[in-house]
């Protein structure tokens, strides 16, 4: 897989890249180092150099997170986006037979790690601090991203697609905010 060539097809042409990423493999053994280890990257290094390099302006001056403490939160963070797709992954795929679809895992992390690419490419906004608002504006088109991409992958009947996708992306709200306040606590 071409890395470059996925971001492009994910992010400019979905349409038409869900069909060649049906096809792919959809083990954690392919997608993780070929795709997520990079782009999971961003979030977690960005804030680290946001928060601890250059800092959080505020009336008092400009607050920075000490450079241990930040680097513990950016390897931390980075391990729990490992965590994090792959329960949304199988919540994605227990939930297809309820919608017509089927169980096929493979198919859930493909849907679930696309369907996160806008959230890690906004994630370099972290590197200000008065731009993160945008990191999740932007991560909504990764809500189309997964409305195109699971009723495709999981074979779910068209007329039950609406709920399906607003179900798991309901359950990936809860996981996401859920796997946040864990990490909030570990470096609190």
């Amino acid at each position: 897989m071409d890395l470059v060539q996925r971001l492009k097809g994910i992010l400019l042409t979905p349409e038409r890249e869900w069909p060649v990423i049906e096809q792919e493999p959809g083990t954690p053994g392919f997608l993780f180092p070929n795709y997520m280890a990079y782009l999971a990257a961003i979030p977690p290094i960005a804030r680290f150099i946001g928060n601890s390099i250059i800092g959080v302006a505020t009336s008092a001056g400009i607050i920075r997170t000490p450079l241990l403490t930040g680097l513990l939160g950016a390897v931390i963070g980075y391990v729990l986006s490992f965590v994090v797709v792959y329960l949304i992954a199988i919540i994605v795929d227990q939930l297809a037979p309820r919608f017509g679809g089927v169980n096929d895992f493979p198919n859930a992390l493909k849907a679930t790690v696309y369907s996160f690419t806008p959230c890690w490419i906004a994630g370099i906004l972290q590197l200000a601090a008065g731009l993160r608002f945008v990191a999740y504006v932007i991560a909504f088109f990764g809500v189309y991203l997964a409305w195109l991409g699971l009723p495709r992958l999981m074979r779910v009947r068209s007329d039950q697609a609406v709920p399906y996708v607003a179900i798991s992306v309901g359950c990936a709200i809860v996981v996401v905010a859920a796997v946040t306040l864990i990490e909030v606590a570990l470096l609190a």
